[in-house]
C-alpha cells in the first residue's frame, strides 16, 4: 500500500478566522484566482473541491470521488515550515522569528568574515526575483552575496553561479545555519543560485537548497521506523532537514514533480510518497501573477486523471495545501488561509468537514499503515 500526499504549495481556500492578526482578512487564493482568470478545474471539482466550505467558484459535483474538506492551521504563522511541520504532528508554542527590518549588522559582519567575503548586499525583506534584478549587477562587480528575507522566517542568500560556485554558496548557507540559533533562530536558510546577465537574470530553481531546522520527533519517524519507504519529492526533505526520509527525489518544476510522483506510484514498495509542488507559491503567488497561477492549476488538473489511474486497489491519494498566497492580494507574502484536503482511497467518500489541525493528516497516515502515533492530530480513518 502507498499513501501519496501532494502539497499544492500555497493553494489556500479562504482566510482563517485569525487572519486579521496577520493582515490577511479577505485573502482567498483559489477563489480569487479562478475569478480573475476564468479557468475551469473539472477534475479537482470531481473530487469534491467545489463542495468544500468557502469554495464558491467551482461546480458542486453530485457524486464526488473520495472525501473532501479543509484544514485549520493551529501553528502560529503562515510560512512553509510552520504548515509542513504541522502536517506531521508538530505543534509549535510560538512562531519562528522573523526579521522585518533585516538582520543585525554585527551578525552579518561576523558571518561575512566567517565565509571570507568583504561584505553583503541588500539585507531587508525583498522579492527574490527583484533582489537579483535590482542588486545582481552590483553582485557581479563586488562578489558580495545578496542577503534578504521576507515575512517568513528565512535567511536567503542569492549569488550568481559564475561568481560564487553553487557548492560555495551552499557553504555560505551552512555557516549561516550554524550561526542563526538561539535568539537569532530562523526556520530556514535558503541558497538561491542565479544566472544570466544584467536585465536578464534568472533563478536556477533546481539548484535551490534549504537548510532547515531539524524538527522534533514526528509521524515521518514513525513511518520510517515501521519499516516503510518514506520518499520526499521536491523541496519536502529540505523542509524537515532530511529527518524521517528513506529517499529524496529532486524536481525542476511542478510538471517534473508530478511525473516523478507518478513514476514512484508504479514502484513496488509500501510507504509514503510526499511531494511538494512549489511553483504555485514561488513562481506565481509571491510574484502576484494570477494568470500564471491559473495556468499552474490547470496543468495540475489535467494531470490528475493519470494519478488517479495509477492508484492501486489499496493506495491512497491526498491533495493538501500548507497556507495561502493569493496572487490578487496586496504585498508579496503568504496569506493565512485554510488548507485544502482531498482524499481518494478505498472506502473513502463524503464530507471530511473542517479539521481542527493540519496534524490530522499525519495521524491518518500512521493509522492507515497500522502504526501508533500518540502526538497531535486525529486520524480520519
Amino acid at each position: 500500500m502507498k499513501a501519496v500526499a501532494i502539497v499544492l504549495d500555497s493553494v489556500g481556500l479562504g482566510y482563517l478566522p485569525d487572519a486579521p492578526l496577520f493582515g490577511d482578512e479577505g485573502a482567498d487564493t483559489l477563489d480569487h484566482t479562478v475569478l480573475k482568470t476564468g479557468i475551469a478545474l473539472p477534475h479537482l471539482a470531481g473530487l469534491g473541491l467545489g463542495r468544500v466550505p468557502g469554495v464558491h467558484t467551482l461546480p458542486r459535483a453530485e457524486r464526488p470521488r473520495g472525501g473532501f474538506g479543509r484544514m485549520r492551521e493551529v501553528n502560529p504563522g503562515k510560512d512553509t515550515t510552520t504548515g509542513h511541520w504541522e502536517f506531521v504532528g508538530i505543534h509549535l508554542e510560538k512562531p519562528f522569528r522573523t526579521f522585518p527590518h533585516g538582520f543585525p549588522e554585527d551578525v552579518l559582519r561576523e558571518w561575512a568574515e566567517a565565509i571570507g567575503v568583504g561584505g553583503w548586499l541588500l539585507n531587508r525583506p525583498y522579492s527574490g526575483t527583484e533582489a537579483i534584478r535590482d542588486h545582481g549587477e552590483a553582485h557581479l562587480k563586488t562578489g558580495y552575496p545578496i542577503v534578504y528575507t521576507s515575512a517568513d522566517s528565512v535567511f536567503q542568500v542569492a549569488a550568481h553561479v559564475d561568481v560564487v560556485p553553487v557548492e560555495e554558496l551552499y557553504r555560505f548557507c551552512q555557516v549561516a545555519r550554524e550561526r542563526l540559533v538561539g535568539e537569532l533562530q530562523v526556520a530556514r536558510v535558503i541558497a538561491r543560485p542565479f544566472a544570466g546577465e544584467p536585465g536578464r537574470f534568472y533563478r536556477l530553481e533546481h539548484l535551490r537548497k534549504d537548510f532547515a531546522l531539524e524538527p522534533p520527533r514526528n509521524v515521518l519517524d514513525v513511518l520510517k521506523e515501521g519499516g516503510l519507504e518514506v520518499v520526499g519529492v521536491g523541496k519536502i526533505p529540505d523542509i524537515y532537514a532530511g529527518r524521517g526520509f528513506t529517499r529524496k527525489v529532486k524536481t525542476k518544476d511542478n510538471r517534473d514533480g508530478l511525473e516523478k510522483t507518478l513514476a514512484l506510484m508504479g514502484e513496488p514498495f509500501s510507504g509514503l510518497v510526499f511531494t511538494n509542488l512549489v511553483d504555485f507559491d514561488s513562481k506565481y503567488g509571491h510574484r502576484r501573477d494570477p494568470e500564471g497561477y491559473g495556468r499552474a492549476l490547470v496543468e495540475l488538473d489535467a494531470f490528475l486523471p493519470r494519478l488517479l489511474a495509477a492508484l492501486g486497489p489499496e493506495d491512497h491519494l491526498f491533495l493538501v495545501s500548507d497556507h495561502g498566497n493569493d496572487p490578487t492580494f496586496f504585498g508579496t507574502d503568504h496569506t493565512r488561509e485554510y488548507g485544502m484536503l482531498l482524499w481518494v482511497g478505498p472506502g473513502v467518500e463524503g464530507e471530511l468537514g473542517t479539521r481542527e489541525t493540519f496534524a490530522d493528516l499525519g495521524a491518518t497516515w500512521a493509522r492507515l499503515f497500522g502504526l501508533a502515533w500518540d502526538g497531535p492530530g486525529t486520524s480520519l480513518v
